[in-house]
């Protein structure tokens, strides 16, 4: 699972990168898409978004029905499907846990795609589920205290997270450095 603080972190980003590099080295991969409210993997891989990951936990559609291979980066996808009226809820069900297991079963990598952690609670339901979480900061854009809470709110709901990614670095050239020396002294005398 990939998560991070606010939205605009790029967490679809780093997590389609992700499973296109993996997918190189002739790893069986999955993404599924979890941001249920603004999710647009389907567009990123232009692949059809009428069954995703909705229909399947509302149990309108099957397995065979909502997994459709991005041939361009050699993995499997699961979009999100229509947006629901309950997304948190949909993900709360047995089919999302019954869906992980399977995936787990079929595939060498898993990995889930959620919406951002502090703008509602689906990453959390979502981590409970999944193994690893890893959690994404942009730099520039986190502060110290969205980084703080997503953090301690992913912890507070079990999810157990094996690192972190810090993404948006910018590389700027400069156009001077130096460095210093200083001397510092001290003395003493005796006591009379």
């Amino acid at each position: 699972m990939i998560t991070g603080a606010t939205p605009n972190s790029g967490k679809t980003f780093v997590s389609s990168t992700l499973a296109a590099v993996i997918a190189q080295s002739d790893q069986k991969v999955l993404f599924i898409d979890a941001d249920l409210r603004r999710g647009y993997s389907h567009n990123l891989f232009t692949v059809s978004n009428e069954h995703g990951l909705s229909e399947y936990l509302a149990g309108k559609d099957e397995l065979n029905k909502v997994i459709q291979h991005f041939g361009k980066g050699g993995f499997d996808v699961i979009t999100r499907g229509q947006v629901p009226p309950n997304p948190s809820e949909l993900l709360m069900r047995d089919r999302m846990r019954q869906l992980l297991d399977w995936a787990n079963d079929h595939y060498d990598l898993v990995i889930v795609d959620t919406p951002p952690m502090l703008a509602v609670s689906d990453a959390a339901v979502v981590g409970r589920s999944v193994a690893p979480a890893c959690w994404l900061r942009v730099f520039g854009l986190n502060t110290a205290k969205e980084v703080s809470l997503s953090m301690q709110r992913l912890e507070q709901a079990g999810v157990n997270i094996k690192g972190a990614i810090l993404n948006g670095v910018i590389k700027r050239a400069s156009t001077a450095y130096s460095y210093g020396y200083n001397y510092y002294g001290y003395s003493y005398s005796e006591k009379e």
